[in-house]
């Protein structure tokens, strides 16, 4: 890729977030004197400016090749990012704290493409121990898979959780007492209508005897054993109350 001194002014000042900026004393190449400059460091170009408002970068480093170590100087708090090879040049840094010095030091070591191709690296044999399920993966799982079960249904987990509800209540001085416990004993069955269905799910339990009030004396129906019976019989008093009313809307026949 070619770049010219437009593209890199334009991509140093441009609204692309910076991944350090701050002042750093640089030293000259040929006077060994200090400089206060102001740096931006974008991706693996460290570009600085003679002022924080500059137009136009005075250079840039392309931070390639190189390694960022501490060094001894005039100046407090420096560094150099040295390049491999007997004519290639050193720069020599140096910050205005130390905590700014660790932070440039951090970040410069962090930013040319070697290190970032080791990081991958590594992320990529990480995902390949947790997919095989290695002791080292994080995470990774070291018992083989087993055959894929399906999730059992709503209706299926409720029946699970649920207890079962007995098919004849029991009572205690009157009052109908039901009891949720999972496996508690349950009473005989002497309704005629059984506890459980085909599918094993348990039925309600059966309606009460009613008292009805016929010609002054109290009759009491007898308990019915199925939901028939029960039918039956009440279609026939509703039969004879129908009947009832229709010969005394007719009134007395002559």
């Amino acid at each position: 890729m070619k770049l010219n001194e437009r593209s890199l002014a334009f991509y140093a000042t441009c609204d692309s977030p910076a991944d350090n900026s701050g002042f750093l004393y640089k030293r000259g190449e040929r006077h060994t004197a200090y400089h206060r400059r102001w740096f931006v460091l974008k991706g693996n170009m460290l570009f600085y400016f003679e002022e924080r408002d500059s137009r136009e970068p005075v250079g840039v480093i392309v931070l390639e090749g190189c390694n960022v170590e501490l060094c001894d100087s005039a100046e407090n708090f420096a560094f150099a990012i040295r390049f491999g090879g007997s004519k290639s040049r050193t720069y020599v840094l140096a910050a205005e704290s130390q905590a700014a010095m660790e932070s440039w030091v951090k970040s410069l070591s962090r930013a040319s493409f070697d290190y970032m191709r080791l990081v991958v690296r590594e992320l990529e044999k990480q995902l390949q121990e947790m997919s095989r399920g290695l002791p080292g993966g994080c995470g990774g799982s070291q018992d083989a898979p087993g055959p894929w079960k399906p999730k059992p249904s709503g209706l299926e987990q409720s029946r699970e959780r649920l207890p079962a509800v007995p098919a004849v209540v029991p009572k205690e001085n009157g009052c109908a007492v039901w009891n949720n416990v999972l496996g508690a004993d349950r009473p005989p069955d002497t309704s005629g209508c059984g506890g459980h269905d085909e599918e094993g799910t348990p039925r309600p339990p059966p309606l009460p005897p009613r008292r009805r009030v016929m010609n002054g004396e109290a009759a009491v129906a007898e308990s019915p054993s199925t939901f028939c019976r029960l039918h039956e019989q009440y279609s026939r008093e509703v039969a004879r109350l129908r009947q009832d009313w229709q010969q005394k809307r007719r009134g007395p026949q002559p």
